[in-house]
């Protein structure tokens, strides 16, 4: 959000929001591009949609809490199901940015095919991890990659109250 910032009024006058689709349609012909009752927006690339308004970019699931609660949210909007195109008003809650990294999916770069888990060359068995305040927290080392991970979900119940499943687990 730039300079200027769209107020609910304009966007419910612009924009009709379906509660159980999640998606925007438009109510008004904005632009040459746009056309009455067409979806509203396009992925960005990165699985999140954004829908320009009034010569602004916004991201579509900010656009929906806005729809429905009338404020911009104070904080991020975290997808529950991680799905960020699936902006359905259930689907998203108010999260701090830690409230949201804990429910991030498992890394592209992990080898192990769990989270919070890792080999250790230098000691030769799997280590645990978990991140708390920003700060990694190291939870030990084990002979099993199924010991490692009972010990990091442990650590997540315990530690992660905001989303204490993770999304991806072996």
């Amino acid at each position: 959000m730039k300079n200027k910032i769209i107020t609910s009024n304009r966007l419910k006058e612009l924009l009709d929001y379906n509660l159980e689709t999640g998606i925007f349609t438009w109510k008004k012909r904005t632009s040459n591009r746009v056309s009455v009752g067409s979806r509203a927006g396009r992925d960005n690339g990165n699985g999140y949609r954004r829908i320009s308004v009034d010569g602004q970019s916004y991201y579509e699931h900010q656009l929906a809490w806005l729809y429905v609660y009338d404020e911009w949210p104070i904080n991020e909007i975290d997808h529950r199901d991680g799905n960020g195109s699936n902006n359905k008003i259930s689907n998203l809650r108010h999260a701090t940015h830690e409230e949201n990294c804990q429910n991030m999916p498992l890394k592209t770069t992990n080898t192990s095919g769990a989270t919070g888990v890792s080999w250790s060359k230098l000691h030769s068995r799997w280590e645990a991890y978990i991140w708390r305040c920003y700060k990694k927290k190291y939870l030990g080392l084990f002979d099993s990659l199924s010991d490692a991970q009972e010990a990091y979900l442990k650590a997540k119940l315990e530690l992660h109250t905001f989303q204490p499943k993770p999304r991806n687990t072996i």
